[in-house]
């Protein structure tokens, strides 16, 4: 049996209740703080302990090229992800300053970038394949390429959880990946590119048409294959940095550790998740609605309430790293606000 299919861990019922006793004895009017209790009592039944926290997030950025560049669907040169990837571990990039604003642990993996080898500190180097195939000539990985793409996100999910991170977030780096992911969603929602792809890094209206005219053109040619897979999608039309996150989110559920989703790509990597293994999604919390076209759709499909809504459109796990914060304050107050007891106040309506 395929390591993604085994079973998952189940959240505690017993921390839930025993959360959702504690927020009804602080001194506040009963569901007066909305969203941060419910994160807070959702957290508690994650890590099965009353009072949650996220004193140690695990963040890690997979990274991996396209093959689809050739089509010329972004605004930036493939030479970026292996910049970008220089730029995470030297403290530049956005989710680098949030990793060290909520002492995070930042780990970067590079799962096949296209050039020479390197040797940049601080990046894990795990080059499965010079970037994926181009898939409007034919599917991006084989699906021994997937398999080991998703491997990586296993790992780096044992490891997170080897050291007792708290909480853990999936970001992704590769210039073309909106693309990819946007056609990986039109096989799963079983909808056009036109009701599913945006900008990504910035596209030009006429670039954008090209865009999902390229993806139709992928879906079309696919179609066969997929016939409904999920994970034959992913294999068809996705990248070695989704499979990543697939298998990442796969295997912090199966161990039990509670996860933070990121925006439009990291939703994508979350419904496959989910469509090969349902009960991952319990392990899910979502960190912003992305400006990113489409979002919204996946968010629905998977019954998703993002906690921020700010327009991001960055990626590289920066909306789930922001709610990070957020987190952490639903935390706090339920941790911390004194109970009526404690306060001498009178703790029923009168």
């Amino acid at each position: 049996m395929n390591w993604w299919l085994e079973a998952c861990k189940n959240p505690s019922t017993i921390a839930k209740q025993q959360a959702e006793q504690r927020q009804l004895q602080l001194t506040k009017p009963t569901g007066s703080l909305s969203t941060l209790e419910n994160v807070a009592v959702q957290l508690a039944s994650l890590q099965d302990q009353v009072k949650p926290n996220v004193d140690f997030p695990w963040i890690c950025i997979f990274a991996g090229d396209h093959g689809v560049m050739e089509e010329n669907i972004s605004a930036y040169p493939q030479a970026v992800t292996r910049q970008m990837l220089q730029n995470f571990t030297t403290g530049g990039a956005c989710i680098s300053v949030i990793a060290k604003e909520y002492n995070a642990k930042l780990q970067v993996i590079d799962c096949g970038s296209v050039g020479d080898p390197y040797d940049y500190q601080g990046v894990e180097r795990h080059c499965i394949s010079q970037g994926t195939a181009n898939f409007v000539k034919t599917v991006a990985m084989n699906e021994v390429q997937c398999q080991a793409a998703m491997q990586l996100g296993k790992n780096s999910a044992d490891q997170a959880f080897a050291q007792n991170a708290s909480i853990y977030v999936a970001g992704e780096m590769g210039i073309g990946n909106t693309c990819s992911a946007s056609a990986v969603a039109c096989f799963l929602l079983n909808e056009s590119a036109e009701k599913l792809t945006g900008i990504g890094t910035g596209i030009r209206a006429e670039q954008l048409q090209h865009k999902k005219n390229i993806i139709d053109q992928a879906i079309k040619l696919h179609q066969d294959y997929v016939n409904g897979d999920a994970f034959k999608a992913l294999c068809a039309v996705g990248g070695l940095e989704i499979a990543a996150m697939v298998g990442a989110y796969i295997r912090c559920a199966q161990v039990g550790m509670p996860m933070v989703i990121d925006g439009f790509i990291s939703s994508v990597a979350a419904l496959i998740a989910v469509r090969l293994n349902p009960p991952v999604r319990d392990w899910m919390l979502f960190g912003h609605q992305s400006a990113e076209f489409g979002h919204q759709r996946l968010l629905a499909e998977l019954n998703a309430e993002p906690l921020l809504k700010l327009n991001l459109r960055l990626g590289e796990g920066s909306g789930a790293g922001a709610a990070l914060g957020l987190i952490k304050l639903a935390c706090r107050l339920h941790n911390h606000m004194a109970t009526f007891a404690e306060a001498a106040v009178i703790g029923e309506k009168v």
